[in-house]
C-alpha cells in the first residue's frame, strides 16, 4: 500500500487531504451556537413546566382556554319553543265550558228551558189544544189540602174529554223530590213519585219522563 503521507522537496510532512477538510467538514455538521433550542430535557435552572406554577413561571405550560359558549340564533330559538309546553296561564286563558241549562235557578230553568220543549214534545204526540201553566199553589190532591204551596206545572186540554196532569217540585229544585198527579175531570186522589231513580236528571230526561208517563195513561197518539 502506497504511502499516504506527501513529503515535499524540503523533506518536510505534508498534511494529508483528509486532515485539511476535517475542520470543514465538522463545522457544516455541528450544530450552530447563533441562536439558542429548547430541548425536552430539564436542567437544573429550569422547573419541569408541566409542574410548575404557571404564575411563577412564564415557561410554565398554560391549560387551554375555555371556548367561549355559542348563542343559538334566533331561528334555531324559535324552533326550539315550538315544541315547548304552554304555560300554566295559557292553559287557565282558554275559554271556559259553557254551564249547563239545568245549573240555571229553579224557576227560571222551568219557564225558559222546560215549558217550550214539553210543548213541543207533547204536540209530536198529536195533542193539539194543550194548555201549560207554572204556578205556587196548593197541591190539588185529596187529603193534601192543609199542605204548604209548591211549584207546580199544570197541562190540560179537551181533545177529547177534559185531561189534566200536575207535576209538583216541593224543594224547587229539578234534583229533588218531585211528584205526579193526573184526572179527567175529576180532583185527583193519587200522588205518585216522578223520577226517583235517576241520580241526575236533565232537561231531555225531564221531558221524556212525564211524555212516557202520558203515554202510560193513554193519553198520547192513538189513545
Amino acid at each position: 500500500m502506497a504511502d499516504q503521507t506527501n513529503h515535499n522537496q524540503a523533506g518536510e510532512v505534508a498534511p494529508s487531504t483528509v486532515d485539511k477538510q476535517a475542520p470543514s467538514v465538522a463545522e457544516e455538521h455541528a450544530p450552530s451556537t447563533d441562536s439558542p433550542e429548547a430541548t425536552d430535557l430539564p436542567t437544573a435552572n429550569a422547573p419541569d413546566p408541566k409542574a410548575a406554577n404557571p404564575e411563577d413561571n412564564p415557561n410554565a405550560a398554560k391549560p387551554a382556554a375555555a371556548s367561549p359558549k355559542r348563542e343559538k340564533p334566533p331561528a334555531a330559538a324559535a324552533k326550539a319553543a315550538v315544541g315547548e309546553k304552554p304555560p300554566a296561564a295559557a292553559k287557565a286563558a282558554k275559554k271556559e265550558k259553557a254551564p249547563a241549562v239545568e245549573d240555571k235557578p229553579f224557576v227560571e230553568f222551568i219557564e225558559q228551558d222546560y215549558l217550550p220543549a214539553l210543548q213541543k214534545a207533547i204536540a209530536q204526540q198529536g195533542v193539539q189544544d194543550l194548555q201549560v201553566s207554572f204556578a205556587k199553589q196548593k197541591m190539588p190532591i185529596t187529603g193534601f189540602e192543609s199542605a204548604e204551596e209548591c211549584w207546580q206545572i199544570i197541562g190540560s186540554w179537551s181533545e177529547i174529554g177534559q185531561r189534566q196532569f200536575n207535576l209538583y217540585f216541593p224543594e224547587e229544585d229539578i234534583q229533588g223530590k218531585k211528584g205526579f198527579s193526573c184526572n179527567e175531570g175529576k180532583k185527583p186522589s193519587t200522588l205518585e213519585s216522578f223520577l226517583i231513580d235517576e241520580r241526575r236528571v236533565t232537561l231531555d230526561l225531564l221531558v221524556f219522563g212525564l211524555v212516557q208517563r202520558l203515554d202510560g195513561q193513554k193519553w198520547l197518539g192513538r189513545n
